[in-house]
C-alpha cells in the first residue's frame, strides 16, 4: 500500500489506517468476535495497514487489552495510537482531563497494550472544566518520560490547537471527516497542513452507512451506539438514501465499491490525511485497503463533495 507520512514525525505510516472500536465497543454487539478481530489486525498488518487506533474508553479498556493479546511482538511493524480524556461515568462518556486522570489513564493503557511506549496518545476529548494547556502539558509530561512518542488531539477547535501547539508540537488531529461530514474542512484539516500535523479522520464511511450496507434504521440492534444518532434515526436513513445511491452511482462509473469511493475522496483531500475506517471482518479489511488504489476524476470530486449540502441529522 501506499504509504504517508504521519506528520512531522519521520514516521511513515499505511495511507489507509485501521479504526479498531467497533472490534469491542459502540456497533453491532452480536457481531464482537475477539478471535476474528485477531486475524483482522493480522491481515491487516500483511497489507501494510500500520496505522492501528484505539482507546481506553472503548469497551472500556477491553479493546485495548484485544490489541495487547492480538499485536504482542508485532510492535515494530505497526505505528500503535491511543486515547485518553473519556470516561464512561453513570452510563454515560464523559470527558476527564485532570492531569491526575491523564497520568493513571496513560499507565493503564501501556499495561493492557503491553508496550513501554505509546507510538501516539491523543488527548481524546477537551475537557470544559479544565484548561486544555492544563491537559496538554502534562501529556508532554509522559513524552519526556518516555511513556508516550508523540501527542494528538481529537476535536479541538484552531484555537485550541494554536493554544497546546505552542506547548508540545501536534503530531496528528483525529477528528471525524467523511463525504456527509466536512465542516473540519473550513479550518481545523487546513492547520494541519499548516503546523506539519497529520489529519487522522475517524467514521470515513459515515459510521457504515455510505456503504450503501444501512437501508433502513430496524436493520441496527439493541445495543448499537447509532441507534440513538440523530442520522440513524428512520426518517433521517430514508432521507439519507440519496446520498448512498450517489456513491453508489459513482463507485459504479469508476470499477470500485462504495466503500472504496468514500475512502478515495477522503484520501484525495490532502496527502496529511489518514482515513481509518473500522471494520470487524477480513473481506471488508481488503475492501477498504483497496481504497488507496483508487483515483478520482476532478469532476467526481465535486460532485461528492456536493453531497453534504444534502446531508439529513446532526453527527450528533
Amino acid at each position: 500500500m501506499r504509504r504517508r507520512e504521519l506528520g512531522a514525525t519521520g514516521r511513515e505510516v499505511g495511507a489507509i489506517g485501521l479504526g479498531c472500536m467497533g472490534m469491542s465497543f459502540a456497533y453491532g454487539p452480536s457481531r464482537r468476535d475477539d478471535r476474528e478481530s485477531t486475524e483482522v489486525l493480522h491481515r491487516a498488518i500483511e497489507l501494510g495497514v500500520t496505522l492501528i487506533d484505539t482507546a481506553d474508553v472503548y469497551g472500556p479498556h477491553s479493546n485495548e487489552e484485544l490489541l495487547g493479546r492480538a499485536l504482542a511482538g508485532r510492535h515494530e511493524e505497526i505505528t500503535l495510537s491511543s486515547k485518553c480524556g473519556l470516561v464512561i461515568k453513570d452510563g454515560e462518556i464523559t470527558p476527564d482531563g485532570r492531569p491526575e486522570h491523564l497520568r493513571a489513564a496513560c499507565e493503564g493503557s501501556l499495561r493492557r497494550l503491553g508496550v513501554e511506549t505509546i507510538d501516539l496518545y491523543h488527548l481524546h476529548r477537551v475537557d470544559p472544566e479544565v484548561p486544555v494547556e492544563e491537559s496538554w502539558g502534562v501529556m508532554a509530561e509522559l513524552v519526556a518520560d518516555g511513556k508516550v512518542r508523540h501527542l494528538g488531539i481529537s476535536e479541538a477547535t484552531v484555537e485550541q490547537l494554536d493554544a497546546v501547539h505552542r506547548i508540545h508540537p501536534v503530531a496528528a488531529v483525529q477528528s471525524e471527516l467523511s463525504l456527509w461530514s466536512q465542516d473540519q474542512l473550513a479550518g481545523v484539516v487546513p492547520w494541519c497542513g499548516d503546523n506539519g500535523a497529520a489529519f487522522i479522520a475517524y467514521a470515513p464511511l459515515g459510521r457504515g452507512f455510505l456503504t450503501g450496507a444501512i437501508t433502513t434504521a430496524d436493520q441496527l440492534e439493541e445495543g448499537d451506539w447509532r441507534t440513538g444518532n440523530p442520522r440513524f434515526q428512520a426518517e433521517a436513513v430514508a432521507a439519507n438514501q440519496k446520498l448512498a445511491a450517489a456513491v453508489a452511482e459513482v463507485a459504479a462509473r469508476n470499477g470500485a465499491t462504495p466503500a472504496q469511493i468514500a475512502l478515495a475522496w477522503v484520501l484525495g483531500v490532502g496527502e496529511h490525511v489518514l482515513p481509518i475506517p473500522g471494520t470487524k471482518r477480513i473481506p471488508y479489511l481488503e475492501d477498504n485497503v483497496g481504497a488507496a488504489d483508487v483515483v478520482l476524476s476532478a469532476e467526481d470530486r465535486a460532485e461528492l463533495t456536493r453531497l453534504a449540502d444534502l446531508v439529513v441529522g446532526t453527527r450528533y
